[in-house]
């Protein structure tokens, strides 16, 4: 909702923490005279200049500064870093404080802080959708809907969009919505989201519109990253076995129109 032309994501009934990131101090000096008493944007600039170049330690340093000047860039990438392991031990509940962080701070329309808080909030739900081991955040399904409903409407994230199909299609969190989710995944498909892309085909070819369904799924694949490639592939090659012959083929010229105009 909008407060004071403010974009801010609430945290309601999802018993998130409420401190703020604390983070130690570090000494900071090279050779382009960066320290901790620069500006929170030329920290920031230095840290992702630092990252880029493979001195994640100067970068991590550089990052914390700004971050504890306010910069909701530095804290959001320091949060993927933890996430990740990126330059840092792994840590998900460092993340997901930092994470929580960015959402409390919220972003004006149309700034940049927009996706990191749509960002922010992805990676929340995905946290409370399975929980934190050996940390106080339990999995919360209904909560982890709710956040993905917040990014996938107030910032039309598409990953978030791709997630809430995916709940609402399992009933996970909530009642099982069936038209909802092809919603979603149709806006989420419409961004270039593979997943979407190929789960809305699989919809498709089960309502019985065959050679759509085939071509969206067969498109699908064809861009799909590495990690997404053998899911899609197998619910593609499943509809392929079922489908007849002349289906096969109507589909296959089809899903190359598909990925020329990216018409989804």
């Amino acid at each position: 909702m909008f407060v004071t032309e403010r974009l801010v994501a609430p945290l309601v009934g999802i018993g998130l923490m409420m401190s703020a990131m604390t983070a130690p101090c570090f000494a900071f000096d090279t050779k382009n005279e960066m320290n901790e008493d620069s500006s929170p944007f030329a920290l920031f600039k230095f840290g992702f200049s630092a990252y880029k170049n493979g001195h994640k330690d100067e970068a991590v340093k550089a990052l914390r500064f700004a971050a504890e000047k306010g910069h909701q860039g530095a804290n959001w990438k320091l949060a993927r870093m933890y996430a990740e392991g990126d330059g840092v031990k792994e840590d998900d509940y460092e993340a997901y404080k930092m994470f929580e962080q960015v959402i409390r701070e919220g972003a004006d329309q149309g700034t940049q802080n927009e996706s990191y808080v749509a960002d922010a909030l992805v990676a929340l739900a995905g946290y409370l959708r399975r929980g934190i081991p050996n940390s106080p955040i339990n999995s919360n399904p209904g909560a982890a809907r709710d956040l993905y409903l917040q990014a996938a409407s107030n910032f039309g994230d598409s990953d978030a969009q791709f997630e809430l199909g995916k709940m609402l299609m399992k009933g996970e969190g909530g009642q099982p919505n069936p038209n909802q989710a092809a919603r979603w995944f149709r806006l989420s498909a419409q961004k270039g989201h593979a997943g979407a892309q190929a789960m809305l085909g699989n919809l498709l070819f089960q309502a019985g519109k065959t050679v759509r369904g085939l071509a969206m799924m067969t498109a699908a694949l064809e861009h799909a990253s590495k990690q997404d490639r053998a899911w899609i592939g197998d619910i593609q090659e499943q509809a392929f076995s079922i489908a007849d012959e002349a289906d096969r083929r109507t589909a296959m010229v089809l899903a190359e129109d598909i990925i020329k105009t990216g018409d989804f």
